[in-house]
């Protein structure tokens, strides 16, 4: 089973929020997934989308077709937190955390199944 990746870091978007649309994608077709990620109203589902297009642009170079392309596996990890001062009464200055994430994908090829004769 051959398999290509692609991956995106620092994505300025909480964890939490890219995890719900990688859950949507997680173990389809690559057609599917492009195709649901479209119509999702979701911020992260645009790069979502490149970074699966990216993966195949992989593929391609090792010579896998596209058409039996799965997305078996996307991680979503934390990445850098940048911290940011907002001013407040009586002179405070709570910290804002302004997450970011970094996105992996791996895509593997799913060889169609041969029925079986019978005798």
């Amino acid at each position: 089973m051959a398999t290509t990746s692609a991956q995106l870091n620092d994505y300025r978007q909480a964890p939490r929020k890219v995890r719900l649309v990688a859950s949507m994608v997680r173990g389809k077709n690559v057609a599917d997934a492009i195709a649901q990620l479209e119509f999702l109203g979701k911020k992260a589902s645009l790069p979502f989308t490149k970074l699966i297009r990216s993966a195949v642009a992989n593929a391609k170079n090792l010579n896998i077709e596209e058409g039996n392309l799965v997305v078996k596996e996307i991680r979503v990890d934390q990445g850098k937190i940048l911290y940011r001062r907002r001013s407040a009464s009586r002179g405070r200055a709570p910290v804002i955390r302004k997450r970011t994430s970094h996105i992996q994908i791996l895509l593997a090829e799913v060889l169609p199944k041969v029925p079986k004769n019978k005798k």
